[in-house]
């Protein structure tokens, strides 16, 4: 199998054409990029305002809760719903898209809210004995102390997205995983294999990217307090248990 599969690799007609694996390559990446990217203008400003404000924590358990739908049941689903009523590519790529952001929102949402609830409240106190509005604080205060656990969010939105995309493609849908999904209904088990690996290798480079990102944007003094913080919410379902309990401190609204 190993030397099958080093076959395929090798093979000049793997990396060229529409079916190529640079082709295939950067069609993944798009859907990586678009869906993260969509997930993140949702999920961060709702994960900033209930952190910041303590309210609507149920949201935080209720967005978690998507993650024990079925994917390809939920992929299933919106596609017999979306596809219908779209003409073209655009019926393939839609409901593929919306179902990869649904499965990216909680684990963005879960890192922002978690990150902003786990600012030391005296720093809060202390931004509004200065002044500062409720922006300013979210602003110049949470978010900067909220890097660390919401870009670990991110990352793990994208591997999420990395993996769910790749099956996405029984419905129709480009990127790597045409690669398994043909190979496997075509019998080309190097093909399916080779696919596997890919999407391995580029699971492991988006994530050591995003770790690099992330090293260079948040502050050095953060480095510690947020590894000692983020040891304790790493885990989404830590964050969800917490959604729905009080706090020992109050917080004023924006």
């Amino acid at each position: 199998m190993i030397a099958s599969l080093l076959e395929w690799f090798t093979d000049p007609a793997t990396w060229s054409g529409e079916d190529g694996i640079p082709a295939r390559l950067l069609e993944h990446i798009g859907y990586t990029v678009l869906t993260v990217v969509l997930a993140t203008v949702v999920a961060v400003p709702v994960g900033l305002w209930v952190g910041h404000t303590g309210r609507a924590r149920w949201l935080v358990s209720l967005t978690n809760s998507v993650r024990a739908v079925p994917t390809l049941g939920l992929l299933f689903a919106v596609s017999l719903w979306l596809g219908p009523k779209i003409r073209g590519e655009l019926a393939f790529l839609v409901p593929s898209i919306v179902v990869l952001v649904i499965l990216a929102i909680p684990p963005v949402l879960a890192g922002t809210y978690a990150g902003i609830e786990a600012v030391d409240p005296a720093a809060r106190d202390a931004a509004r004995g200065v002044g500062m509005t409720g922006w300013q604080v979210v602003r110049q205060v949470e978010v900067p102390n909220a890097l660390p656990l919401l870009l670990s969010g991110v990352r793990s939105a994208v591997l999420q997205v990395v993996a769910t995309a790749t099956i996405a493609a029984i419905v129709g849908l480009g990127g790597l995983g045409r690669y398994l999904i043909d190979g496997i209904a075509l019998g080309d088990y190097p093909r399916a294999a080779g696919g596997a690996v890919l999407v391995a290798v580029l699971a492991v480079l988006l994530d050591a990217v995003l770790a690099l990102v992330q090293r260079r944007v948040v502050s050095p003094g953060l480095t510690t307090g947020g590894d000692r913080v983020g040891r304790r919410w790493k885990d989404s379902r830590v964050a969800e248990v917490d959604a729905d309990r009080p706090t020992a401190h109050s917080r004023a609204p924006a």
